[in-house]
Order: structure tokens, then C-alpha cells, then sequence
């Protein structure tokens, strides 16, 4: 559940970042319709036996490409169907030929990290390890995980901790226990 809820908000940042779809309060507009559409995706796929139907951050180079209305993800899965008959021929491209793309994806993702005030050690640093944990552990709820844990522990230290939201030390307190937990096992 935390692998499929942290990499949906994290695309979900990424692409409203980079499609400029936040209000004056930096909240996401319609977030509850997309976070909904997905769990709605994701127990589709789960009932019909597929791998989990999610969205992705790959959506980011769309946006960044002015796609915006809906119109690319039409023209996505058309190209989808079409890959379906012609997999085989697909099957000949080797992975390493996807890095190009995966980078560019990177690229615009970074541009979010220009608001992150890192002169504030117990803003910097979190952001800071939840960047560095991503790439690192291939996975997205694994970063943010981290960066949780990291934010609770650097606001402590730096006896902020009334910044701290109830949720947040929730959280921190769940993947802590999920990291031991993963680590006796």
C-alpha cells in the first residue's frame, strides 16, 4: 500500500510541478480526483490479475512536451495496443536505450528542488536524503520513507519538533517500524 501510495504522490508532485497545476497555496488542484482514479486503477488491476495499474513519473516528459488535456495518454495507449503485435520487434531494443529518456525525465523533475530552502539543515538535509535514498534503493516510497524519518529526526534535533505534523511523526513511526521489521526479517 505505501509503495503504491508514496510513488503515486510522488508523480503526482512531479507532473503538477512541471504542468505549473498548483494553486497560489502550493496545493495540488484535483488531487483527490487523480488519487482516487488510481486507487481505482490499481484495485482493477490487482481484481484482474495484472501488475499494479498506477501512474507513472515517466508522465512528466509528456507534460514538459505542453501535453496537458488528456489527449496524449489517449494517444499512449493507442500506441500501447499498437506495441502489443510488435513486442517482438520491440523485444530487440536493449534497456539501455531507454536511459536517454529516463534522464531528460530527471532533468525537469529537478527543477522542483529550487523551492527547498537548504540554508534550514532541518528542511535540507530530509530533502537532501530523500533525492540521494530514490536512485539508490530503485524505489520512490523507499526515498520518502527516509526522508520522513530523516525530517522527524532533524527537526528533533534542531528542537523544532512543533513544526512537526501529528501525521508526520505517524508516519515516521510506521516506517521506522517497516525498516526493522524488513531488516530482522
Amino acid at each position: 500500500m505505501f509503495t503504491d501510495l508514496f510513488d503515486t504522490i510522488g508523480t503526482l508532485v512531479g507532473v503538477s510541478e512541471q504542468a505549473d497545476l498548483k494553486d497560489e497555496n502550493g496545493n495540488i488542484s484535483n488531487a483527490k480526483g487523480a488519487l482516487l482514479s488510481d486507487a481505482i486503477g490499481t484495485v482493477a488491476g490487482a481484481c484482474l490479475g495484472t501488475s499494479t495499474v498506477t501512474s507513472f513519473v515517466e508522465s512528466a516528459s509528456g507534460v514538459a512536451a505542453g501535453a496537458r488535456t488528456g489527449l496524449a495518454s489517449v494517444v499512449t495507449a493507442f500506441l500501447f495496443l499498437i506495441a502489443l503485435f510488435l513486442s517482438p520487434l520491440f523485444a530487440l531494443v536493449p534497456s539501455a536505450a531507454t536511459s536517454p529518456s529516463l534522464i531528460l525525465v530527471g532533468f525537469l523533475m529537478m527543477r522542483s528542488i529550487m523551492d527547498i530552502d537548504f540554508t534550514d539543515f532541518s528542511e535540507g538535509i530530509p530533502a537532501f536524503i530523500t533525492i540521494i535514498v530514490m536512485p539508490f534503493s530503485y524505489s520512490i516510497s523507499t526515498g520518502i520513507s527516509f526522508g520522513i524519518i530523516s525530517y522527524v529526526l532533524c527537526k528533533t534535533v534542531s528542537k523544532k519538533t512543533k513544526e512537526i505534523p501529528l501525521i508526520t511523526w505517524i508516519l515516521a513511526a510506521l516506517f521506522l517500524f517497516n525498516i526493522v521489521f524488513e531488516a530482522v526479517k
